[in-house]
């Protein structure tokens, strides 16, 4: 009877360690979180990036991660019982990741901090855009609710900015992008930044969330004509609340 408890308790175990497999795709849901609480994208993810995206497949040996500007990829391999080696192309640099629970971690090395990441449930589809999961997330949470315009064009109206990147309601705009890192992220500075688009035109837009109030800016660039724009908060465009 013993021998009989003692295997099934051991197919158990046997079966909870398949559960380390971390293939699928992962989301720095804590920088979400971080963003959608205190309203300043910027600052969540300098502080809980830089990785914003994982991507792994095991049975491939193929891992892609996505920092909101840069894609990473390269060869996934199980390096020990509880690690994950991924060894990226024309890089002599390595990562370790490791699945704890529901988390997958990517262990503190010479390129940043210890990192933790959710598993994006429901998974995406496997031909997604690497980068899209967290980025689909981040919309759904951030600027999440139907906002009413106080001011500017289109008072009155009601907006809302979708989980796709799609936005109804303000006048002159039918998609958005927020600014997550790369030169847009530069160009602003310490202040977090929009991309509207109509059609074939769009601008970008300075802006600040505060609770309920979302408050969009004209980007006036300060730089010379032979330097990299650099923008300041100038006429306010909308206040928007929810």
């Amino acid at each position: 009877m013993r021998r009989v408890i003692f295997l099934a308790a051991a197919a158990l175990l046997a079966g909870c360690a398949g559960t380390s497999d971390p293939s699928g795709t992962w989301i720095n849901q804590a920088a979400i979180d971080a963003a959608s609480k205190d309203g300043k994208l910027r600052e969540a993810l300098l502080a809980y990036g830089p990785n914003l995206e994982w991507k792994l497949d095991s049975k491939a040996g193929e891992a892609t991660f996505s920092n909101g500007f840069e894609l990473g990829e390269g060869t996934l391999s199980k390096s020990d019982d509880e690690h994950w080696k991924v060894a990226f192309y024309g890089d002599d640099n390595q990562e370790s990741l490791a699945v704890d629970g529901k988390e997958l971690i990517q262990q503190a090395s010479a390129n940043g901090p210890e990192q933790r990441f959710r598993r994006l449930d429901p998974q995406p589809a496997a031909n997604s855009p690497a980068g899209s999961g967290f980025e689909r997330a981040l919309y759904g949470s951030y600027l999440k609710g139907s906002w009413k315009i106080r001011e500017g064009q289109g008072q009155g109206g009601k907006v809302e900015f979708q989980a796709n990147g799609l936005v109804s309601g303000l006048p002159g705009a039918e998609r958005y992008a927020l600014c997550l890192a790369g030169d847009c992220a530069a160009m602003s500075g310490d202040n977090d930044s929009i991309w509207l688009q109509q059609g074939n035109r769009g601008r970008e837009l300075l802006f600040s969330l505060d609770d309920d109030e979302l408050q969009l800016f004209e980007a006036v660039n300060t730089a010379g004509a032979n330097e990299m724009p650099s923008y300041v908060p100038g006429k306010r465009v909308w206040l928007l609340e929810r």
